[in-house]
């Protein structure tokens, strides 16, 4: 089929990726899902099915690899607005009142609806264990979502039950006086015990699913950093305190210094050897003055074991 006969809708988005030459030989439903960590990789196949996917202008297949230098133009359909179901999914509730619920979430789990990932995520467990009793701010797709961690980050999360709390809480993150202290294991000993990286962050000029240091279009971002450990002067666990909320902003920061962070091939080696299935980074913890008594509270999440399982293996190599 030639280029020209592809049926595109004039609603649907273009995006276009550079391959480097990390992901040189990657197949495309592959990389495509690892530049874009809201799509499912059989949602990726669906639209390389439906010649949405191009490679140097062309369609591919799913088993078809990138190579370092090509274009590779995804586009995506028009998102649709649709009815949210309720499902039965566990979630790990840390704390709830009628204003806010705390969750302390697993790796895997997406926060909230996107194209290609309608169903299984934190909004619809939420929808089912509140009973519909969430914020609207955010529109039917990000009911009582306020903020939100990456797929494949775990910790805490606040959600909201009602619109007053919500824009209560979001006032709070714009002015950025939420607390937020992340632990992430990253590549490479440091030699000072603590330290700070300043520097916008903005969409990448050329990866548009993906973010980086920008000085010419990005917006202030400032991440604080201490030493927890190093270890074996190859790799170090540090925790993170976040001025700014920008995306990716961790994983973005860390990288442009040099640390990246171990199981993040976007931003890191784009092969993972010890096979984490996404970045070894957790929110531990989350503050904020509460939207109804206006105190200041406090919520932690432990460790979760794949990453108290990969600092012992670490310190064993």
């Amino acid at each position: 089929m030639d280029e020209d006969e592809l049926y595109l809708s004039e609603q649907d988005q273009m995006i276009e990726f550079i391959v480097d030459d990390k992901n040189n030989g990657t197949r495309i439903d592959k990389y495509l899902s690892e530049m874009n960590d809201e799509l499912t990789r059989s949602y990726i196949q669906k639209l390389i099915d439906e010649d949405k996917v191009l490679q140097d202008g062309k369609p591919v297949k799913s088993n078809s690899k990138v190579k370092t230098g090509q274009t590779v133009t995804l586009y995506l359909p028009e998102p649709k607005e649709a009815k949210i179901d309720p499902q039965d999914i566990p979630i790990d509730i840390l704390y709830e009142d009628k204003d806010i619920i705390i969750i302390n979430k697993h790796k895997g789990l997406v926060v909230h609806p996107a194209a290609g990932h309608e169903s299984d995520t934190l909004v619809n467990a939420l929808l089912y264990h509140c009973k519909g009793e969430l914020s609207g701010i955010n529109g039917i797709l990000r009911p009582g979502i306020v903020h939100r961690i990456d797929r494949d980050t775990t910790g805490v999360l606040v959600a909201c039950k009602n619109d007053k709390s919500h824009q209560f809480l979001a006032q709070q993150f714009k002015d950025h006086s939420i607390t937020r202290r992340y632990q992430a294991i990253v590549y490479q000993a440091f030699k000072t015990d603590s330290g700070r990286v300043e520097a916008p962050i903005g969409r990448h000029p050329k990866d548009r699913k993906k973010m980086a240091v920008n000085h010419k279009n990005g917006r202030y971002a400032a991440t604080n950093y201490r030493v927890l450990e190093n270890i074996k002067n190859q790799y170090a666990h540090i925790e993170c305190s976040l001025e700014t909320g920008r995306t990716h902003q961790i994983r973005v920061h860390m990288a442009s210094i040099h640390h990246p962070l171990l199981g993040d091939t976007v931003y890191g080696p784009g092969k993972d050897p010890f096979r984490l299935e996404g970045q070894a980074l957790h929110a531990g913890l989350l503050g904020f003055i509460h939207p109804t008594t206006n105190k200041y509270i406090e919520f932690q999440s432990e460790l979760p074991q794949y990453f108290t399982d990969l600092l012992e293996k670490l310190r064993r190599s």
